[in-house]
């Protein structure tokens, strides 16, 4: 396999639902690292809540956050690039207002919420940055939004189809996210291989989610975890095993380690 890139997701991928990286993945890593390999973070998180987990691994190279919205460099934390989304925002707070739901937004300054939950409140602690607001949305003063997060505790795409003109829409099973159209962690990922003389042939992606589907489509190789549902299966050229059995580390060793390169 002729790889000089990986690109890895992070929640149902890197970590196990503890949120900790294991032993063997880490070591995996590592490995790829000390064949040259570059080893990359491609994440729907905001970059308060992927720069730990990149330090622990002593990562240099830059992260993608935010699902491709946001690019940052590691060792400043500046935003190498933003992407932002524009929604006409009385509509869509009517509609989300219309809904038992709640509403994260991300922005180039912070997070804002409708109100918090355990998922927030990890970010804070991992984060050590607190939402700059939590209340009605409508009174909060926000502006360049990275990516809007409506968790509506279900399948929601009658509602997220609403939005399709807008923005791009990622739906996942407990509501939907959006980012500025043509969006995605493969567009970030385009845009960050020229300047390492890369091509898309070179580069393996491995993760779970809707969020990672264009990503593993157009990479040289992409792998879905054993815990990814089956539209992300269909477009992997490998499945591995489950994120709590160590998946990522099972395709590091059988595939990229040099002494199994097929």
């Amino acid at each position: 396999m002729n790889m000089r890139a990986i690109f890895i997701d992070m929640d149902g991928t890197l970590l196990n639902t503890a949120n900790n990286i294991s032993r063997r993945n880490m070591e995996a890593i590592y490995r790829l690292i000390n064949q040259g390999v570059m080893v990359f973070l491609a994440t729907g998180r905001h970059y308060e809540v992927t720069a730990p987990y990149h330090q622990e691994i002593g990562l240099r190279t830059p992260m993608i956050c935010l699902n491709g919205a946001a690019i940052y460099n590691a060792e400043t934390g500046r935003a190498i690039q933003m992407k932002t989304v524009r929604l006409n925002e009385e509509r869509f707070h009517h509609l989300t207002a219309e809904n038992p739901c709640n509403v994260i937004i991300h922005t180039a300054n912070g997070l804002y919420c409708k109100e918090t939950n355990e998922e927030i409140d990890y970010w804070t602690k991992v984060g050590k940055i607190p939402p700059r607001y939590v209340g009605d949305l409508r009174k909060a003063n926000y502006q360049d939004v990275l990516k809007y997060s409506i968790r509506t505790g279900a399948p929601s795409p009658e509602l997220s189809d609403l939005f399709k003109k807008e923005a791009e829409v990622i739906n996942w099973s407990d509501g939907f996210e959006m980012v500025a159209p043509y969006v995605s962690k493969w567009s970030a990922i385009k845009s960050l291989l020229p300047a390492f003389r890369i091509s898309p042939n070179e580069v393996v992606a491995i993760g779970d989610g809707p969020n990672d589907i264009e990503m593993l489509r157009n990479v040289g190789t992409g792998v879905a975890m054993g815990n990814a549902s089956k539209e992300v299966k269909a477009v992997a050229d490998f499945v591995t095993g489950h994120h709590e059995k160590d998946g990522l580390a099972e395709f590091i060793e059988h595939y990229l380690q040099k002494s199994y390169v097929v």
